[in-house]
């Protein structure tokens, strides 16, 4: 039994006429009764009563009739839900970020952007270390990673940059810079124990123009719980500037360094060769996002 047999049985059980069915079916009137004769041997019952002036349904094909239209029904949903699937109309993103691109908004206003374009495919999102995105990445386990800048890439993975600040200082509020007037100096930061984050950049950089090697006072990772260790007096941190704006914790200063600014840069990473189209249809909205600086 196939699909044709099913579609030519439905079509002949609303006509009750095998001329117009086999019409409607683009078929031939011979090819028709063969299709329903193929089916009623297929079920050893007889669907129709034939004479040569009617055709009617037999109590089989009446109750036949009801799931056989059941059966045609599924099947245009089933080939439907395929074709929006690989149209990226239907499917799942899977997303891991860190923190601080929450703080910027990127990742909001991206998961934002595309539910608005593609309202039926599930956007997924996970907080993770940085040194786990590019990995989870290119194993499959995410599609999209919002991390902070500069990671180490494999070849398969690629970067589109979307947000660019600059680095300072966060002090503990009676520490003696806080009150200091102008820019915080690498210099004057030498014996300093350093709350460290995940992405340590703008201390590397600070300690270079310092000429001093940092003294670590802790290593919490995600930047919500380097400032509370900042507020908590533990030691200070060199942190992204949008901070500034978005976390207020007590005891927590914020200072400018001198010098030139230190970039601090959130982008997306994606699958160079991507195959999910709700995914590519994610990367290609990244890929069309104008970096803000």
């Amino acid at each position: 039994m196939e699909i044709r047999h099913l579609k030519a049985f439905v079509t002949l059980a609303g006509t009750l006429h095998f001329a117009q069915a086999a019409e409607q079916l683009d078929l031939s009137a011979p090819t028709l009764t063969a299709h329903i004769q193929e089916l009623e041997r297929a079920l050893q019952v007889r669907l129709f009563n034939r004479t040569k002036r009617s055709v009617a349904l037999t109590s089989a094909g009446e109750v036949f009739l009801i799931e056989a239209r059941n059966t045609l029904e599924q099947l245009e949903r089933t080939l439907n839900v395929g074709l929006r699937a690989g149209r990226g109309e239907l499917g799942r993103v899977e997303i891991g970020y860190v923190g601080s691109a929450v703080f910027f908004g990127v990742l909001q206003d991206q998961c934002r952007r595309f539910h608005a374009a593609w309202p039926e495919v599930l956007v997924q999102t996970r907080e993770m270390p940085t040194d786990q995105l590019a990995s989870a990445l290119e194993d499959g386990r995410i599609d999209i990673a919002f991390v902070r800048m500069p990671i180490t890439l494999p070849p398969s993975i690629a970067s589109h940059m979307l947000i660019r600040d600059r680095f300072c200082v966060a002090l503990p509020g009676d520490h003696p810079l806080a009150s200091a007037t102008g820019a915080i100096t690498a210099r004057s930061l030498a014996r300093e124990a350093f709350i460290v984050p995940e992405q340590i950049l703008g201390l590397l950089e600070v300690a270079r123009r310092g000429k001093f090697t940092p003294g670590v006072a802790s290593t919490p990772g995600s930047l919500l719980t380097v400032l509370t260790h900042v507020s908590l007096g533990m030691g200070v941190a060199v942190v992204p500037s949008v901070l500034v704006e978005v976390v207020k914790l007590p005891n927590v200063v914020f200072r400018e360094l001198a010098g030139a600014a230190i970039d601090s840069e959130v982008a997306a990473l994606y699958r160079r060769h991507e195959r999910s189209p709700a995914v590519r249809h994610f990367i290609d909205q990244i890929k069309r996002t104008t970096p803000l600086a």
